[in-house]
């Protein structure tokens, strides 16, 4: 849990960060857009303003010029540094400069005759870092008419752009504090979601566990006095199957169907299941019915039925003489190669309604009698070797001692 805490921790982290880079400079970018937006609405506001107080507004006529002088001289030296006037035709009738806007003139770049419609302006920083605007607001009379043009050059205080600046990061610095404040928040309330969410994926996992002990032992009673047979047939193949490698899911389905291996039992007679004889090939018709049983019982029945190729094809033979499908070599599946020896040993070892136990020794032997014939002669080598041990662990254990075995191999594999 402490590393998923640290993998949720760098993750939420790296997010913010991720955030914080870009919302940052986007949230400054957008504020000094909103700061320079504002200087120049109240620029273009400010000359209809006062040109409104002029009768330049009248572009025509023999004193068009004239009112133009004046409404331009009128502009500068507040605020604007250059402030000039346009008549209909887009010529240039007046200009009015600051000493300050001589000296920006010249690295100011020049258009041709205004022709739009629309007012709109152009920011620059010119050279020493001087910041300057160029509004551009047509003019009206009140009937609505282009009656000429306002061009206005503002040269930007310092003190000005600096508090510009100094909003706008301002604004970034906050933005970058919220997108980490936002990640930090969040980081308690995701480990308390994953939390439950993997407290209640225990619990789920465990009733589905519990379930498939529960199916196992009632199946395994019987034709057997105790539920023991499953718990260690399934340790004995989780331990087979450790040997060659195998683990996840596959493990999983392995474990699962050995305990559910002879889940279409419980569809057969005792008359049959319990005969203590050897049964007529009627009869055996009648066993052999107890794979599809099972197949249809586990089949689409939720986690249960990733036992299903255990269940199905555990009495196939590698030489293809098995049922119920014929099935040989590889192409019987892994898990039910590994199952069949473990179930043919379990089977040799125990006590059951119609035999008594054989040693260690002849059970091996039986075993091996089977090799390339019944099982997978390479699994079989493998478990050779592990089964003194298996069986010292197994022979004379209870059922509570096997199902302790067992837990420790369902919590190993599954995670619980």
């Amino acid at each position: 849990m402490m590393s998923f805490k640290r993998k949720v921790a760098l993750r939420i982290a790296a997010v913010s960060a991720i955030l914080a880079s870009v919302a940052s400079p986007l949230a400054w970018y957008v504020s000094r857009e909103n700061a320079e937006n504002s200087i120049v609405s109240f620029a273009m506001e400010e000359s209809r303003r006062v040109l409104a107080h002029h009768e330049a507004i009248r572009l025509d006529g023999p004193e068009a010029k004239l009112h133009a002088e004046a409404a331009a001289h009128s502009l500068t030296g507040g605020l604007f540094e250059i402030a000039e006037v346009y008549g209909p035709n887009g010529i240039r009738l007046a200009e009015g400069l600051t000493q300050a806007g001589e000296s920006i003139e010249k690295d100011i770049p020049h258009h041709s005759a205004p022709r739009s419609e629309k007012p709109s302006y152009e920011s620059w920083h010119l050279s020493q870092g001087r910041w300057v605007i160029r509004v551009f607001v047509p003019l009206r009379v009140n009937s609505g008419a282009l009656t000429g043009y306002f061009e206005g050059v503002r040269l930007i205080p310092d003190w000005q752009e600096q508090q510009t600046l100094s909003d706008a990061l301002t604004t970034a610095l906050m933005v970058c504090l919220a997108s980490l404040v936002c990640g930090g928040m969040l980081y308690p309330v995701v480990i308390r979601l994953a939390s439950d969410n993997e407290r209640k994926a225990h619990e789920v996992l465990e009733s589905h566990i519990s379930m498939m002990e529960a199916l196992g032992r009632a199946i395994a009673k019987r034709d057997s006095d105790t539920g023991a047979h499953n718990y260690r047939v399934a340790w004995i193949a989780a331990t087979l199957a450790e040997a060659v490698g195998l683990n996840g899911s596959r493990m999983q389905a392995l474990i699962a169907g050995s305990f559910l291996h002879d889940a279409g039992k419980i569809g057969i007679p005792d008359a049959i299941l319990l005969k203590p004889g050897k049964l007529t090939a009627e009869e055996m018709e009648i066993m052999r019915t107890h794979v599809a049983m099972g197949e249809e019982i586990v089949t689409g029945a939720g986690w249960l039925d990733g036992g299903r190729e255990v269940v199905t094809s555990h009495h196939e033979k590698w030489d293809g003489s098995g049922y119920p499908r014929g099935q040989a070599g590889e192409a019987i599946p892994l898990v039910a190669r590994i199952f069949a020896i473990v179930d043919v040993f379990d089977a040799l070892c125990s006590k059951r309604p119609y035999k008594e136990p054989l040693p260690l020794a002849a059970a091996t032997a039986i075993l091996q009698q089977g090799s390339g014939s019944h099982f997978d002669p390479d699994l079989l080598t493998i478990f050779s070797g592990l089964a003194e041990d298996i069986y010292r662990t197994t022979v004379d254990a209870s059922e509570s001692e096997v199902r302790i075995l067992m837990e420790g191999m369902v919590r190993k594999h599954f995670g619980v």
